[in-house]
């Protein structure tokens, strides 16, 4: 366990603790929200979090400068290829067996470390495996990609951050990156998010374009096109929206990815403190719960968002949990948080197959592929 003034990270719960957790969301789960005031929650969800911004603004979230060490992918510039850095999840399961188990936080640093040693030989092993005609296939690509006309087409590298709020991610990026190569794309569904990025001092359209998109909205096309996405970024925004619609969420940001993409996330984790706090008639669903402002918050396990991430036919990179005892001295409060990070790469398309992932992927109940 690691100590950092006030903070204890890789805490391992006890079977007294875990058991105390299960008791509380037990507690607090058993009177829901009624059904007609939970479709009030769905239908005016951009409202609530609209007002969420109008209300702070800018100054609710810190920047997430703690990206790139849990994310080097963020950093990369245009000639270190994505590829390289979807290692395969046997490397990843020999990192995490020499004890880098369920490293977290700032901790996950040594787990990116001990990735990064396995890129040279990822990447050799990679481009041994593609023909010659395979590599002039993927620069025919994206060489039509760069020949179309949207935001971006002439970049190297993509990002896309959902659910970008008032820019707490995507200006870290582009002060951090500074390649010329680089495009980000940044979406949120509150109207009042995407104003406040474009607003922001350092928003610069020729390196950024920032879209009100509802991810739930299967119909509305993205303002890129497929495949054309190098890494999609998720950091506390999966938990917002309603589980059913979830796994079309993950389908149609898998077709966003170039084969070789990935898609970085973290999220809330099972049993966290804000789970924990929530009172009898907040509960919506199981783990899946209302605040008092009407945004929604649900809470993952590791082997949901695995299923959903394969489902869209992703394959695992890293799936951990981030578990912190952090203390409050002047209160003499401590408060365990509980993280979920994850890392899903898009397949390399293999030889002579022209179909795209997102055409791949089987349907799901509410309708979308």
């Amino acid at each position: 366990m690691r100590i950092n003034r006030g903070r204890q990270d890789n805490v391992e719960w006890s079977e007294e603790q875990e058991a105390a957790a299960q008791a509380k969301v037990q507690e607090n789960s058993t009177e829901l929200v009624s059904q007609d005031q939970q479709d009030v929650y769905e239908i005016n969800a951009n409202k609530y979090w609209s007002d969420f911004y109008k209300t702070h603004e800018n100054g609710f979230f810190k920047d997430r400068h703690w990206l790139f060490t849990e994310f080097p992918e963020l950093a990369l510039n245009q000639y270190e290829s994505q590829v390289d850095i979807c290692v395969s999840e046997a490397a990843v399961e020999n990192t995490k067996n020499s004890d880098h188990r369920d490293c977290c936080g700032n901790g996950l640093a040594s787990v990116s470390t001990a990735i990064s040693e396995h890129l040279d030989f990822e990447t050799n092993t990679i481009h041994q495996l593609h023909t010659e005609d395979e590599v002039a296939t993927q620069k025919l690509e994206e060489q039509k990609l760069r020949s179309d006309d949207f935001p971006g087409s002439s970049a190297a590298y993509r990002i896309l951050e959902v659910g970008c709020g008032a820019g707490n991610t995507v200006f870290p990026i582009l002060q951090t990156n500074t390649d010329p190569g680089l495009f980000v794309y940044c979406c949120d569904f509150s109207t009042t998010a995407v104003e406040l990025v474009q607003a922001h001092p350092e928003y610069d359209t020729s390196r950024c374009f920032a879209f009100v998109h509802d991810l739930c909205e299967n119909q509305i096309p993205f303002p890129m096109p497929d495949e054309s996405v190098d890494v999609v970024v998720l950091i506390f925004v999966l938990s917002a929206i309603h589980p059913e619609k979830m796994q079309c969420v993950i389908n149609s940001l898998s077709r966003l990815l170039k084969p070789g993409g990935i898609i970085l996330l973290r999220d809330y984790g099972r049993y966290d403190l804000v789970q924990l706090r929530f009172k009898k008639g907040q509960c919506l669903a199981d783990n899946f719960y209302v605040r008092g402002d009407g945004t929604r918050v649900y809470f993952f396990t590791q082997d949901e968002l695995d299923l959903l991430f394969s489902t869209a036919g992703l394959e695992k990179v890293q799936n951990l949990v981030d578990r912190r005892l952090q203390v409050n001295r002047g209160k003499q409060v401590t408060m365990y948080r509980v993280w979920i990070q994850c890392k899903y790469c898009k397949p390399l398309r293999p030889r002579g197959d022209k179909e795209s992932l997102g055409e791949r992927t089987t349907s799901h109940p509410c309708g979308c592929v």
